[in-house]
C-alpha cells in the first residue's frame, strides 16, 4: 500500500481519525497581496494550464507558482520540494512520492524536519486527493515526531491547480476546511498557506 492507495475513508478508518468539519477553519487568515510577478504569470498560466487539462500542466504551472511564491514571502526561510520520495512507514502504507511538500527549514538542497504543509494536485476531483493528502500528512506527523520537532500541527491542501481545499491534522484530529477556495483568490490562498507556516490557524 502506498499514499495513492488511500482514500479518506480508509485513511480515517485505518489511523483511527476524528474528523472535525468546519466552514470557518481558514477564513479567518488575513490575505496576503501576491506580487506582481505571480499576478503576471498566473494570468498567462492559468488559462493555459486549463486548456492542456492535466494534472502535471496544472501542477507545473500554477501549483509550482504558488509555492514560489510563498517561499520568498517568507524571505527564503522555507523550503519546498517537488515529486520527492518521501516514505516513513512502509508497514503502515506510509510510503510514496509526495507532489509537494513545505518544510521549516531553509535548507533546499535536502528534506529536513519539520515539514508542515503537503500539497497533492489532481486533475478535477479534489476528494480523491484528500485520502492521499491525510495519508501524507500522517507521514509528516510522524517523521516531525521522530526528528523530535515539537510541531503541534501538519496541514494539508488538496488541489486541482483551480480550486484548493485545505485540511489540518492535530493528533488525531483531522479538521476539514468546507470552503473551495478559486486561483482567482489567490490572495486568499496565499494568506491561509502563510498561516499555517506560521502555525497561526
Amino acid at each position: 500500500m502506498a499514499y495513492s492507495d488511500f482514500t479518506l475513508d480508509t485513511v480515517v478508518t485505518t489511523f483511527q481519525l476524528e474528523i472535525i468539519e468546519s466552514a470557518v477553519l481558514f477564513a479567518e487568515a488575513e490575505t496576503v497581496v501576491p506580487s506582481s510577478y505571480l499576478t503576471e504569470v498566473l494570468t498567462k498560466k492559468v488559462q493555459l494550464a486549463t486548456a492542456i487539462g492535466t494534472e502535471k500542466a496544472k501542477s507545473e504551472l500554477i501549483v509550482a507558482d504558488i509555492l514560489f511564491e510563498l517561499r520568498e514571502q517568507f524571505d527564503q526561510r522555507i523550503s519546498f520540494f517537488s515529486g520527492i520520495e518521501f516514505s516513513v512507514d512502509e508497514e503502515s502504507g506510509l510510503t510514496g512520492v509526495c507532489d509537494f511538500l513545505v518544510s521549516l527549514s531553509p535548507v533546499q538542497h535536502m528534506l529536513q524536519a519539520p515539514v508542515i504543509v503537503l500539497v497533492e494536485a489532481k486533475k478535477d476531483d479534489l476528494k480523491i486527493g484528500m485520502g492521499q493528502c491525510v495519508a501524507e500528512m500522517l507521514a509528516a506527523q510522524r517523521f516531525n515526531a521522530e526528528r523530535g520537532n515539537d510541531i503541534p500541527c501538519v496541514y494539508g491542501v488538496s488541489t486541482t491547480g483551480i480550486d484548493w481545499l485545505f485540511l489540518k491534522l492535530e493528533g488525531k484530529c483531522l479538521h476539514i476546511g468546507l470552503m473551495t477556495y478559486q486561483i482567482a483568490q489567490c490572495d486568499k490562498i496565499l494568506g491561509i498557506l502563510s498561516s499555517m507556516v506560521a502555525q497561526k490557524v
